[in-house]
Order: structure tokens, then sequence, then C-alpha cells
């Protein structure tokens, strides 16, 4: 892989897709094919030279990292495999459960990634304790395999799963990730994603009567040659009831997908069955709806990663939703993203 032809190839993409050609990207490009390319030989071991087998990407919503990424991982050819981070441990928690009589679980799931020379893993971030408790152990064993991964976030890797419960015990992670990463933030003055469209044009807020008929009449609109039927998912024996799907289109309030035990799983499911999705009363956000905000999130991420076209009413602006103090951070990437799903084109 040469960084000229892979830098030319990245600036081609830019203009196809009428990207501005920046060069704190064209940067990130040509430190990832270094990382890529570093192979162990004899002067390595003579002088005991260690490659990181981790590149770090890490910055705030909309600067371009998830474009990067894809397009370094579209244009290598290796043994790979892309995962979002929710979907990559969930595979491992459902590994887990498959599995939870063997022994020396996470050294047999890792022999299972032995097959890749590489792992995309998009938009790192922990969130909950249980992840938090595993990570060590398992990125060290996917290290010992020779594993490398490259990896997008929001935050730096310092500042992964702050003030969270326990977090001394995760603090041996942070110390094996940063052994093992080149860390690099990217940083721009523009959100792209908001550069698209200026306009919610799918969103309606507050939520009052005017804009619930508004919401009504548009997805009459959207649904009108399609059938009404109630669908049922069955994931690992919990239930979940579409009331409103329209071949596709599903309906649903925010707290029948935020306000109840759902998570990752559950959306992944939803998104599966789902090609355009309404969320109805979507809240302000705070300390005390910080469970709710979490699932929020969570939801959002998945419905970006499937691309699923949003149609939503809100309690008021996004950018005046306001957010729990834990939460801040993460929360700057669903809002980002919430302009784009609302703003997305409809296949229909």
């Amino acid at each position: 892989m040469k960084t000229s032809f892979l830098k030319d190839s990245f600036i081609n993409y830019c203009k196809k897709n009428n990207f501005e050609e920046n060069q704190y990207q064209l940067k990130i490009i040509d430190l990832l094919v270094v990382f890529l390319n570093h192979k162990k030989n004899f002067l390595s071991f003579l002088f005991k030279s260690k490659s990181k087998l981790c590149f770090y990407l890490f910055g705030g919503v909309g600067v371009g990292k998830t474009m990067i990424l894809n397009f370094i991982y579209d244009n290598i050819r290796i043994p790979k495999k892309r995962f979002h981070f929710n979907e990559f441990m969930i595979n491992f928690h459902n590994y887990h459960h498959q599995n939870r009589n063997k022994e020396n679980l996470i050294t047999s799931f890792v022999k299972n990634l032995k097959k890749y020379k590489l792992i995309y893993l998009d938009e790192f971030q922990v969130t909950n304790i249980v992840d938090a408790m595993i990570l060590g152990k398992l990125f060290e064993t996917i290290f010992k395999e020779g594993i490398k991964i490259i990896v997008t976030s929001n935050t730096k890797i310092d500042d992964l799963y702050i003030d969270g419960l326990q977090r001394d015990q995760f603090l041996s992670f942070i110390s094996i990730l940063k052994k093992n990463s080149i860390h690099k933030e990217l940083s721009l003055e523009n959100d792209y994603r908001k550069l698209s469209s200026n306009r919610y044009k799918r969103t309606f807020y507050p939520t009052n009567e005017k804009n619930l008929f508004l919401l009504n009449q548009l997805f009459r609109k959207l649904t009108k040659k399609k059938k009404k039927t109630i669908i049922k998912l069955n994931i690992k024996g919990r239930v979940i009831k579409i009331s409103n799907f329209f071949d596709g289109f599903a309906r649903f309030h925010f707290n029948e997908l935020c306000d109840a035990n759902t998570g990752a799983e559950d959306y992944l499911a939803i998104a599966k069955n789902c090609t355009f999705i309404v969320i109805e009363n979507i809240p302000k956000f705070n300390n005390e709806n910080s469970n709710q905000q979490n699932r929020f999130i969570t939801l959002i991420d998945i419905l970006y990663e499937k691309r699923i076209p949003l149609l939503i009413s809100t309690a008021s602006t996004f950018i005046n939703l306001g957010s729990s103090s834990i939460l801040k951070e993460p929360f700057k990437r669903t809002i980002s993203r919430l302009y784009e799903l609302t703003t997305q084109e409809i296949g229909i």
C-alpha cells in the first residue's frame, strides 16, 4: 500500500463526493498507511522495536473520522472485519451466553477473530459497567494475538468511561490501550453533517397539538399506499411489539424505545426490520432522565449506522434539548446525527 497512491485516491474520493479537501485528514491518511504497513523484521527484533497494534482516532462530531477509516478499510486488501462498537460487544455477550460453561471464554472468543488481520471498531464508547469490566482482558488478548485494530471515538483515551461506576477498575484498560495505540485527534472547525442542510425537514417542535397535526399529516402522506400491520420481534425471549408498522415504516413514542429496559440488541432488531422510523415526544434531557438519554444515544448510533431516516417530534430545537452532565460529550454526536437522519433522503 503506497502512501501517495492512497492519498491521491482519497483526494479523488473527496472531489467525487463534493467533500472539502482537508490537510488534517490527509495527515491522518499518511499515518494510517504507515501503521498498516509496519511489519516485524530482523532489525525490529534486534533492537526490540515494538509496533503499535491500535490506531485510535478521536475528535468531535462531524469531522470525518468515520469517513476516513471507511475509506481506508474499503481500499485495503487484507482479511478484515468492521463492527460498530455496540455490535462488537453484543457479539461477545452472545458468545459468552452460548458458551458460558467453557473455560477461558475471552481467549476462545479472540481465537475466532484470528482469521482477521484488521478489526475496525467504529464509535468506540464505554457507558456501562459490564463492558467496562470486560474490555481490559479482551483487548489485552487481542493484542497478544497480534491483531491490528483501528478505532473511531469522540473521546480521548484518558477520558473514556469518565465518572463511570468503579472507574478505578477500568484504569488498567486505559493503560493497556495507551501502551498499544497510536492515538491521534482529528479537529476541524465545521461539522460536515450540519453543512449539508441547515433546515429541519422532518423535525417538529415543540410538542403541541399543531405540530402533532403536521407530523400526522406528513406521516399519512408517506404511508399512503402502505398496509398497516402489527409485528412482534423476539430478542432472546423478550418481545418487542411494533403496533404502528407500515411495510417497513414504523412509528414509536420515545418512551416505548427508551423508557423500558431496552438496549442495543433490541435497537438492532428494530433497525433490521425498518426502513423509516418516526419517534414522537423526545424530551429535554437532564440528570433525572440520564438512563433514557443513554438509551437514546445508543438508538441513534444504531439507526445512523444502518442509515435509517427519521421523522421526529421534540420538546425543543436540537441545540436546546439539554443533557445529563455525564453524557454531554457523547450527546453532541447524537445531535449531529439527528441533523443528518432527519434530512436524509427517503427511499419509497
